[in-house]
C-alpha cells in the first residue's frame, strides 16, 4: 500500500463511478456522465493516461485511486477512503479500492481494509464485469469499464444517489445511454 487519502462527502450527494479507462473511455462517455448531473465522480482504477481524469474532473470533483496499470501515476492513492456525513454525523463509510473482488466474492485483503478503514461499501474495479453485491457483510460496487471492451462485457458506468443516509446504486450503458441490468 503506496498511498492513502481520505475525504468527506454529504448527504444528498450523487456520485458517478467509473473504472478501467485504459486510456480510452467510450466516446460517450462525458456526454453521459454530464448528463447525470454528478456532485462527485470516483474513478477505481487502470485509468492510463491522466488526462482521462482531467476531463472528467471538468464535470465534477474527480477522485482517483491507482489501478496496477497506473505504475507511473505515482500521486495517487492505492486507497480513498470517504466517509459520507449529515449534520456533522457520520452516516457510513465507502472504501475505493481498484483490486477487491475474486469473481462475485470480496478478497479477503479488501474487507480486512475495508473493516480497518470503517467502510460499509467497496468500490472496485479490475475485472470489467458491473456489479452489485453484498460478501463478508460489506456491500460491492463494480461499476464496470468504461474503456475498450473486453470480451463479451458491456461498456457501463455506475451511479450512487445517496439520499437520507440511504445509497441507491445502478448501472448506464454507454452504448445506449439507458440503465443497463444483467
Amino acid at each position: 500500500m503506496k498511498l492513502k487519502k481520505k475525504h468527506e462527502t454529504f448527504d444528498g450527494t450523487k456520485i458517478v463511478v467509473v473504472a478501467d479507462t485504459h486510456s480510452d473511455p467510450h466516446p460517450r462517455t462525458h456526454e453521459l456522465v454530464a448528463r447525470e448531473k454528478p456532485d462527485l465522480v470516483l474513478h477505481a482504477g487502470d485509468i492510463g493516461d491522466l488526462r482521462v481524469v482531467k476531463d472528467l474532473e471538468a464535470i465534477a470533483p474527480t477522485w482517483a485511486v491507482r489501478g496496477n496499470i497506473d505504475v507511473r501515476l505515482p500521486n495517487l492513492p492505492d486507497l480513498l477512503t470517504i466517509d459520507v456525513m449529515r449534520g456533522g454525523e457520520r452516516l457510513f463509510g465507502i472504501m475505493l479500492f481498484h483490486i477487491a473482488v475474486a469473481g462475485p466474492r470480496l478478497r479477503g485483503d479488501a474487507a480486512k481494509l475495508a473493516r480497518a478503514e470503517g467502510a460499509n461499501i467497496v468500490v472496485c474495479g479490475h475485472s470489467h464485469v458491473p456489479f452489485i453485491g453484498v460478501d463478508r457483510g460489506l456491500t460491492i460496487f463494480n461499476p464496470g469499464s468504461i474503456g475498450p471492451r473486453r470480451f463479451h462485457l458491456p461498456i457501463v458506468f455506475g451511479v450512487m444517489d445517496i439520499v437520507e443516509g440511504r445509497v441507491s446504486m445502478k448501472h448506464v450503458s454507454c452504448e445506449t445511454g439507458e440503465d443497463w441490468m444483467p
